[in-house]
């Protein structure tokens, strides 16, 4: 089990911010979780970053169960 983390839109999509989720790969805690919380967070998966620890990481990470996964979906805003 990792903890997953998930941030704006895919907090929104989720109705939830965090959850543990079992998987060997980032690819199957995403899968997981998209079973979990449905097709409204599957398509906002498709425009996130996914960081393991802090680091952005390829799909075939490895996990354990003391790694965060972090769903970033993409941000706008600022001054003008």
């Amino acid at each position: 089990m990792v903890k997953l983390r998930l941030f704006a839109s895919a907090r929104e999509a989720a109705g939830t911010g965090s959850d543990t989720i079992d998987g060997a790969t980032v690819t199957a805690v995403l899968a997981a979780a998209t079973q979990r919380y449905g097709s409204e967070f599957a398509e906002v998966l498709t425009t996130c970053r996914i960081w393991v620890n802090g680091n952005d990481v390829a799909p075939d990470t490895v996990v354990g169960p003391h790694d965060e996964v972090a769903v970033l979906p993409p941000v706008s805003g600022g001054s003008t």
